[in-house]
């Protein structure tokens, strides 16, 4: 029996990057791979008429490829810090349907899974724990579940399109006291300059009757104004498109690259590291 989704519901909000990250397993097989994502999109009971449609625009596949890099990123990133820390916790902070912690277990290290606990509650669902996996519901901004998290044998968190959504003074907050919990610490996220960000917030900001987007988290240059939060932060970046991959690969056109290019550059399109 399928898992029913109802439209309009939070439950929704977790099938539509879900839906990507299916689309980018399509689209794009050489670059990346959810096996889980196309493995639930089966199972869930889901009137996906709408999202298929809106899936063949040139716009809104350069979209998946977006989300195909950033999930490639940020399981880079686990993967090296698991190379000199194999028993860390790898912490997936806004994690909804996402299975990146499964996908780089190494059979030593430990996952957590963060979320509100409506979502938390769907994930337990459709994706129950695995070995060495809890799932947590949690509020981000209240750091009670700081307790939760055993960091004895280091910590890598990261955290998917999540951030955006974050007050600046919020983000600031909690990265100050992420570094005074976790030192030795890494945490690793997507950011944008204040452009992009606008762009992506639109629509959200104008239901929500939001005048400034500037109140949300942006950042041109994250070295340069992270590293000014904390003594104790050492902030480094690369291109969310082509930092870590040339995107030279016969499923990307050229125009493709060349939106790549542009989201790295004038859009400042990162994917930020900060260490503890």
């Amino acid at each position: 029996m399928k898992y029913h989704i109802q439209k309009n519901t939070v439950q929704e909000t977790l099938v539509i990057p879900l839906y990507g990250r299916k689309m980018c397993s399509e689209l794009y097989p050489g670059l990346f791979h959810d096996a889980t994502a196309v493995r639930l999109i089966n199972e869930i009971d889901y009137g996906f008429s709408d999202l298929a449609a809106k899936s063949k625009s040139t716009m809104q596949q350069f979209g998946f490829l977006e989300v195909a890099m950033r999930q490639n990123d940020l399981a880079w990133e686990v993967k090296d810090y698991l190379k000199t820390h194999p028993k860390a916790a790898v912490v997936n902070l806004g994690c909804g349907l996402d299975d990146t912690g499964r996908s780089c277990y190494n059979g030593t290290c430990r996952i957590y899974n963060l979320d509100f606990p409506n979502v938390i509650a769907v994930r337990n669902q459709l994706l129950p724990p695995g070995e060495g996996e809890e799932n947590i519901p949690c509020d981000l901004n209240d750091t009670e579940w700081f307790n939760k998290i055993d960091p004895s044998d280091g910590v890598v968190f990261f955290a998917a399109g999540v951030f955006y959504y974050f007050l600046k003074d919020q983000m600031k907050a909690l990265v100050q006291a992420m570094a005074n919990a976790f030192p030795g610490g890494r945490l690793v996220f997507d950011c944008a300059g204040r452009s992009a960000v606008k762009m992506m917030l639109k629509t959200w900001i104008k239901d929500a009757k939001i005048q400034d987007v500037g109140a949300y988290f942006s950042v041109e240059d994250p070295e340069k104004e992270i590293s000014l939060w904390s003594d104790k932060l050492r902030v480094s970046s690369k291109g969310y498109m082509l930092g870590y991959n040339d995107l030279k690969d016969p499923s990307v056109s050229g125009f493709y690259r060349f939106l790549a290019k542009v989201g790295d550059g004038m859009m400042k399109m990162r994917i930020a590291r900060i260490e503890f």
